[in-house]
């Protein structure tokens, strides 16, 4: 039996009631077996990028984040979008990756959750940023899953079954992926 696929999943909304976070709290719930997830929720706290930081030793939370990333075999993004572009915190906890070596050659996906006609912008910038940062995309992990507040439970996960199996579907996406390439 071979070792679980590890996925880092991260929200790019500090809202700790965004359908994002909602949408990777379900992914956590619906993973598939040989799937291992694990939910990075420090996003708000992480500093203020500033490039005189980001040398050893690095800041605790950003020594944190790098090690994380760097122990997953993947990282599923959820890419919430604000005023047409990435949010401002998701943006800088990307920054913090630049100098590091842990997304180089990273397998990622990212999940967008808004209606058809929203969200491009931050998918666009996202993949702007992750082919700078030499990630490896996994296209058919790639999907619009609209979550509306409506088909969110109060456990914080969707409630919606087609909506659940595609993000066991992105998943299972990711492990195959990371199986390939083992």
């Amino acid at each position: 039996m071979s070792d679980p696929v590890s996925v880092l999943l991260v929200s790019g909304s500090t809202r700790s009631a965004s359908a994002g976070a909602a949408a990777l709290r379900t992914a956590a719930s619906v993973a598939p077996d040989g799937v291992r997830t694990e939910l990075y929720q420090r996003l708000a706290e992480l500093p203020v990028f500033n490039p005189d930081h980001d040398v050893d030793p690095l800041p605790p939370l950003v020594a944190d984040l790098r090690g994380r990333i760097a122990a997953a075999d993947a990282v599923l993004f959820c890419a919430p979008e604000y005023a047409g572009s990435l949010p401002g915190a998701f943006k800088n906890l990307l920054d913090w990756t630049v100098g590091g070596e842990e997304m180089y050659g990273k397998p990622v996906a990212w999940l967008t959750v808004a209606p058809e006609g929203r969200g491009d912008g931050a998918s666009a910038t996202l993949a702007t940023v992750l082919g700078y940062l030499g990630t490896v995309v996994i296209e058919p992990a790639l999907a619009r899953l609209p979550l509306p507040s409506t088909a969110i439970g109060a456990d914080g996960t969707a409630t919606d079954d087609q909506f659940r199996a595609g993000l066991t579907e992105v998943l299972r996406a990711i492990q195959r992926h990371v199986a390939a390439s083992r």
